[in-house]
Order: C-alpha cells, then structure tokens, then sequence
C-alpha cells in the first residue's frame, strides 16, 4: 500500500547473520541496521545452527562466517544450498586465503567478502546477490587465478584435517573407518602434494592455503 505521500514502501532485504562472536557479530547487525533497505531478521552462532534458523526466519540472504563451530560456513553454505536453494549465501571471511574463495563458490556461495571490507561494500554485495551477480573480492579472485584448485581430494583433506591434533594413524583410522596402511597412504600423498616436511606441515600449508 502506498503511504501518505503516495510513495509504496521499499521492501526490507531479510538478512540472517551467522558469526561466532558476539561483538562481532552484533557489530555487524549495526552496520547493516543502519541501511534502509536492510533487516537482520535472525543472527546465530553456529553453522549448524543456520539451516533450522531459515526455515523460521525465512531471510533473503544468509551472511555467514566461514570460522564457526558445529559446522564451518561453507558446510553450513552446501547445507543450506542443498535445503534452500533460493537463499543467497555471502560468505564472510578474517582470512583471506584462496582456497578458501574456491571452496565456498563450490558450496553455492553467491559472494564471498574479507570482513575488513568497508560496510557500504557489504550492503552493495547483498544487494548484488539478489540480483543474480556473483560478488567476489577482487583481490582474493586474483590469488585464486595464482594459486590454482587445491591438489588434495576430498578423502585427503579429511584424513588431513583429522591429524591435526595429533592422532597416531591407529587413531585416524579407528575414527575414519579406514585402515591403518590407507590412512598413511593419504597422509603421505598430502604431504607431497602440499610439498610438506611432514603432516604438521602440511596441515600448516593447506590451512594457509584454504584447502582445509
């Protein structure tokens, strides 16, 4: 309906802000109040948190860490590309690593943005991904070009990311449902793939690189 003056109203664009930390992410529910044009309609603090908090919230797009815990942002971006595909996704990132950039595209993220950039840029950017535009920080979008796709497969990268706390293989492939000669198969095909010194390092570098 239009309102006194004759002038419909702008319809709000419903954001759900996903960030672990509080202050951040209550700063960041600021900014983003001070935009007409935008509501946050929900905020969690945990990835695997997001999907449920959609379906009641039922936001426009979903602006998402990528550190979380129960489920890291570009998980809870495949889950929730998966289970609503019509939300856009904005991937929020500290680290601006490559492989990260990948990753989360991969996921079904619409925009992927370091959380440094400035606050306009982060309205503009959800704007853009209602639009149907893909909004990638240049300077990331071009390391990516550098760095090229991750070397790791998929089975890698979990045995890898599973060794970071230290377990002995035993340990891995009790948790993983593998045997013990495989798990070291795919530590040792990491680690040359990563060109590492051992597996410390070369969780180390994929880490760095965004790969995990």
């Amino acid at each position: 309906m239009p309102d006194a003056d004759g002038h419909r109203p702008i319809r709000c664009i419903r954001v759900l802000l996903a960030e672990d930390q509080s202050m951040v992410r209550e700063a960041l529910a600021a900014l983003l109040g001070l935009d007409d044009e935008i509501e946050v309609v929900a905020q969690v603090a945990r990835g695997d948190e997001v999907v449920d908090a959609t379906r009641i919230h039922r936001p426009d797009v979903a602006l998402l860490d990528i550190e979380m815990p129960g489920m890291s942002g570009i998980e809870a971006a495949a889950a929730l590309h998966r289970a609503e595909p019509g939300i856009r996704i904005v991937i929020l990132t500290t680290f601006g690593r490559p492989g990260y950039l990948r990753r989360a595209m991969e996921s079904g993220a619409d925009a992927f943005l370091v959380k440094d950039a400035p606050a306009a840029q982060l309205a503009d950017a959800i704007r853009g991904v209602l639009r149907g535009e893909r909004v990638i920080d240049p300077t990331l979008a071009a390391a990516a070009l550098v760095d090229g796709a991750s070397p790791l497969t998929a089975r890698e990268r979990e045995v890898l990311r599973a060794s970071a706390d230290g377990s002995t293989n035993a340990e891995l492939a009790r948790a993983l449902n593998l045997s013990p000669g495989t798990v070291r198969n795919y530590l040792s095909t990491a680690i040359q793939k990563t060109a590492a010194r051992n597996r410390a390092d070369a969780v180390r570098i994929a880490r760095d690189k965004g790969w995990l």
